[in-house]
């Protein structure tokens, strides 16, 4: 290991010295915020970018293992959502003097929990909406607004994102998404470093296949 260090997912701060960049997982306090291991953001706290996250919605944001989240990304969960199915969508219950019971969750657009799988970049001041589900390995460009699926090994962008290219072939993507790498112990993980780096693909996809 590198300087005798064994990666560490426990600690806050994986950069000696450097408090803007933190692993998500124990700086988290929110129990429906769930994060993987080694998951960063560029950052010296997670959870106030995670907007709009009240108890009585009960919906979660479950992060995968090994993503990289650049400064200013934003999570806005269901709290953010207001009645749509009446004449006037303003949320009267919310705020005092006003005679209005709270609407049953049926009556709101509630999207469902907000997922995120493993080794997926979200580029900085992007924005999640509430309910999408991001795939495995995936980019979001920077200032993306995110309101629908992404799915594995695409790279999104823009406001409203849209789909730009899949990073890999249908077989390769298939391959990375049984292989699984991330599930992978860390000594093992180490030692796959030379091919989860490498930019010759049919390299990879002959080492990938030989370890399955």
């Amino acid at each position: 290991m590198k300087n005798g260090k064994r990666p560490d997912p426990d600690v806050l701060h994986p950069i000696p010295g450097y408090e803007n960049e933190i692993y998500v997982r124990p700086a988290v306090n929110n129990p429906n915020i769930i994060v993987g291991d080694f998951t960063y953001i560029a950052d010296s706290e997670f959870e106030s970018h995670v907007t709009y996250h009240y108890d009585w919605n009960g919906d979660r944001l479950v992060i995968g293992k090994f993503c990289q989240i650049a400064s200013g990304v934003e999570f806005v969960m269901n709290g953010a959502n207001h009645k749509m199915n009446s004449v006037s969508t303003f949320p009267f219950y919310t705020l005092e003097g006003w005679d209005m019971d709270p609407p049953s969750l049926d009556d709101l657009p509630i999207k469902g929990d907000t997922v995120i799988g493993n080794d997926v970049w979200i580029g900085q001041d992007a924005v999640i909406l509430p309910g999408v589900h991001i795939g495995d390995g995936a980019i979001i460009g920077a200032c993306s607004v995110v309101g629908s699926d992404v799915d594995p090994y695409s790279i999104v962008a823009g406001d409203p994102a849209k789909l730009l290219r899949k990073r890999f072939d249908d077989d390769l993507i298939e391959l990375l998404l049984q292989f699984k790498w991330w599930d992978r112990s860390v000594d093992e993980i180490n030692e796959l470093i030379p091919v989860l780096t490498c930019s010759d693909l049919e390299k990879v996809r002959e080492e990938l296949l030989a370890r399955l």
